[in-house]
Formats: structure tokens, sequence, C-alpha cells
């Protein structure tokens, strides 16, 4: 009988978990695609608050100067609305930041509240005190959840035109979610190019695979990310004119943070490369992926060249590219 109890127990905490997941999709069914461009938030706060010391922190965390970009540019483009007019289509905003006073201090995201997908931030305090602690508390969560979103909405759009190449399954055995924009422009024994025209410049993504144990000091890792960065693309990339190629800009040093890309671990690596011996410069991110099944590092690297130009968006697209990676290719 005891265990018969703790059978029925379990079934019904089954059915009230099936049936909250049931009506969560039946709410996100019926709720209209939000709308907004990537790297945009929508903040609702009242004017006042917007104009002050609240505004001021909203703009230090939620606007602070994005890595590695050439010209300057913010992690997120802000737009203010007050409260009162965040109605009608503007609560279909994808990514929305809601401040504002009230007698209990929260900060907390919610998800598909009148749009989908979406997420929504709210901070909520009694005092000024409350508000800026709220913000701080919730500011990076928040940023990488508006990310999030957001580089899902680029992937699947993605998916309206794909490329048919195969030199990544081919000499790598991986795959990627790659737009049809994207065109080969190299493909050797150990290096892949593709590249996309944009307006005043280009968008590249490479690959390239490195020996398993080849980042064996933790005292020199950026330095040795550097070193064996330069060796691949001075060799693989050449500048326009004789005697002149890629290498990385020696003035700065990469950030490198831990990663996940296709299942596995990684280090995400930002930072700006130069042509040694002419003036050229840009942003580029890469992932050294740690794929032990093949005994290998595999190099993945997205880079832009468009000079006077903002290249925020051009990098969030290619860092959205990167991250469709998938090693099961004989699954697809």
């Amino acid at each position: 009988m005891k265990k018969l109890g703790t059978l029925l127990m379990l079934g019904i905490i089954f059915l009230a978990a099936f049936s909250c997941n049931e009506k969560s999709e039946k709410k996100a069914s019926f709720l209209p695609p939000s709308t907004g461009s990537v790297n945009s938030l929508m903040v609702v706060i009242d004017t006042e608050l917007w104009q002050g010391e609240i505004g001021d922190k909203i703009r230090e965390l939620f606007a602070a100067p994005a890595p590695t970009y050439m010209p300057e540019q913010p992690i997120l483009t802000l737009t203010q609305l007050p409260p009162q007019v965040f109605k009608g289509t503007a609560l279909h905003a994808r990514s929305v930041l809601f401040v504002a006073a009230d007698s209990t201090a929260k900060a907390h995201i919610k998800t598909d509240i009148y749009a989908t997908p979406q997420k929504l931030a709210v901070v909520k305090g009694a005092k000024k005190s409350e508000l800026l602690k709220g913000l701080e508390d919730i500011a990076q969560e928040a940023i990488t959840a508006f990310r999030n979103t957001d580089i899902s909405e680029t992937q699947k759009r993605f998916k309206r035109s794909l490329s048919k190449e195969k030199a990544l399954e081919n000499t790598f055995g991986v795959s990627l979610t790659l737009p049809s924009v994207y065109r080969l422009g190299k493909e050797e024994a150990n290096f892949v190019w593709f590249d996309r025209q944009i307006p005043k410049g280009n968008m590249n993504i490479i690959a390239y695979a490195l020996p398993a144990d080849i980042f064996s000091v933790d005292s020199t890792f950026v330095r040795d990310i550097v070193r064996v960065r330069d060796s691949i693309v001075k060799e693989n990339i050449p500048g326009e004119y004789e005697g002149t190629y890629m290498m990385t800009e020696k003035a700065f040093a990469p950030f490198v943070y831990p990663a996940e890309i296709g299942g596995k671990k990684a280090a995400e690596v930002r930072g700006i490369w130069e042509i040694h011996g002419y003036p050229m410069a840009g942003p580029f991110l890469s992932y050294i992926i740690n794929d032990k099944e093949n005994n290998r590092k595999l190099v993945l690297e997205g880079f832009t060249f468009a000079p006077n130009t903002q290249k925020r968006d051009y990098m969030f697209e290619l860092e959205a590219v990167l991250k469709t990676l998938r090693f099961d290719v004989e699954d697809k």
C-alpha cells in the first residue's frame, strides 16, 4: 500500500507538471511574435528616473562599451519609454527592462509575457538604493538572457536560405547552419575560409584544427593563443600587398572567457586583428574547442573588415553562426 501511495503521488506530480507545461505552451501559441532589432533594449521607466541617477546606472550597466569594436559601440542600444505608453505594439518588444518604484523590492526575469520570444527584466523598489541594487544584481543575467534570445532568433532566420557547401564536413567532420550569402573562399587540408560581402567590406569565418595538447601551460595561455593564431593566419590570410599578412593586434591583449560550443568545453577569445605592414584592422571572435573525441583542438573564428563602420551587429551574426556548430553531422 505504501508503494501504491508513492506511485499515486508521483502520478499526481507528473500530471500537474504536464498540465503546467501544456498551459505554458498554449499561452505561448496565442502570443504575438516579438519585434525589435538585435542588441536593442526597450527601457520602460519614468522619465524623471531615466534622467537621474537610476538612468545613469542603467546606461552604465546595459550600454557599456562592448570590447574590441572600432568605432566604439554599446553592448545594447537603449530606447526609453514611459510606463504610461508601454502598451499596444510596444508590448511586443523582444527585450524589455521594466524599472519602477514599488513597495516591494524585487529583481527578476520573466519569459514570454506579452509576446514570444520575449525576455522581460523587472526591477522594483521603494527606495533609490533598492532600485540601484536591483539593477546591479540582475544586469549580467539579464544581458545574457537578452543576447541568447537574439541569437536564437537570428539562427532561425539563417534557415530561410542555407549554404550547401560541405567543406567543413569534408575537412573537419562538423557542420554550421551557414546562410547562403557566405561563399567558400579557401579549402585546404587544415584550413577552411568562408566570406560574405557587406557594404564597405566583408565578414569572414575560418576553421582549423590544432594538436590536443597545444595549450598546456595555464600561465602563458593568452600569450600562446596569440602566438598560435598568428602562425596560422600569417600563412593562410595574406594582405593585399606583398609582405603583408594578418596578425593579432600587438597593443591589445585579447579577452578570454570560458564557453561551451557544440556541447563541448571551449575558450571564447575576443580581440583585434590587424594587417602587418598595412593600416587595416578589425574585431575577431574565436572559439577554441576541446574536441577530445577527435584528439584535437578545433578553432572556429569570425572576423569583420568594414572600415569606419559600426561592427557590433556584424560580429553578432558571426557569433550566432559559430554557435550552431554540430559534431554529429552523420545524423543530419
